[in-house]
């Protein structure tokens, strides 16, 4: 990402930060204090940096998506351990493997979602995923396997983690933050989808939820996949008898079991009034 043509007459950072290098070894070049502020990694990872460090990561992905002219997002969310159907003998439980079939319907939803994409030439229906193995990579497959580009939001974990091989270079982007990150997950959400997972997708599909539910999010398609899956884990119907959601937040999802039916539920999803 480079900066735009300069219409004031003043010197950039990177002239700033080459020359500052050519400067004389003194004792009061080499101090700390004199490193410029933006280029001495030492100040900026301090504590007191925090809230620079939180808008860099805001600004640097939502830049570079404006930049590639990307208006609007389908988001994917699952699990990470559901392996692809080729390695179902990988996986650590049979329960595990079971799960493979929503790796090719993400695959298959995301491959026609990026087709409709690429009628827009692009800018809409983007694929967003996580950006890690599994359920997400499904997505960003299927995209790439429609000839279209396709969004991953990593994060640094304590175990090692990297995006995998089917997001869009230029799109794989890299998070410190978890709460920007679920930002970026909905900034420019047309519909969210969530196949089965553990901890981090039950947290991104009870947020989004949450955020549409007290309208502080518009409402938009938001499809669950695996009606055996979510009927087990969540007792919906009791959330609403006991009066802790209303029994119209229960109209806020729409439970689906393959990629056909989800895009079939997303045309016809009704309009907010």
């Amino acid at each position: 990402m480079k900066d735009e043509p300069r219409s004031h007459p003043f010197r950039d950072c990177e002239q700033d930060i080459e020359t500052a290098k050519r400067a004389p070894q003194t004792p009061q070049t080499m101090s700390p204090a004199y490193r410029l502020a933006f280029a001495d990694k030492d100040f900026m990872t301090r504590e007191d940096l925090r809230p620079v460090r939180l808008q860099l990561e805001l600004l640097k992905p939502q830049l570079i998506m404006d930049e590639r002219g990307i208006e609007t997002t389908v988001v994917m969310f699952g699990g990470a351990r559901i392996p692809a159907p080729e390695q179902k003998h990988l996986a650590k439980t049979q329960a595990l493997a079971d799960l493979t079939h929503y790796y090719d319907e993400a695959r298959r939803f995301a491959k026609v979602m990026t087709e409709r994409s690429l009628e827009t030439y692009g800018r809409n229906w983007v694929v967003c995923t996580g950006g890690g193995p599994g359920v997400m990579e499904a997505g960003n497959r299927g995209a790439q396997e429609a000839g279209g580009q396709s969004i991953g939001l990593n994060i640094v974990l304590p175990h090692e983690q990297a995006p995998n091989l089917y997001v869009t270079p230029e799109l794989a982007f890299n998070f410190h933050y978890f709460a920007i990150r679920k930002m970026h997950f909905l900034m420019r959400a047309a519909a969210v989808c969530v196949f089965p997972g553990g901890f981090g997708t039950l947290d991104e599909m009870f947020e989004a939820l949450t955020l549409i539910q007290t309208g502080r999010m518009k409402r938009i398609p938001f499809l669950l996949f695996g009606a055996e899956w979510w009927d087990q884990l969540v007792n919906w119907k009791m959330l609403a008898e006991a009066g802790v959601i209303s029994p119209e937040d229960l109209d806020l999802f729409k439970v689906v079991e393959t990629a056909e039916e989800a895009i079939a539920a997303m045309d016809c999803w009704p309009t907010p009034a």
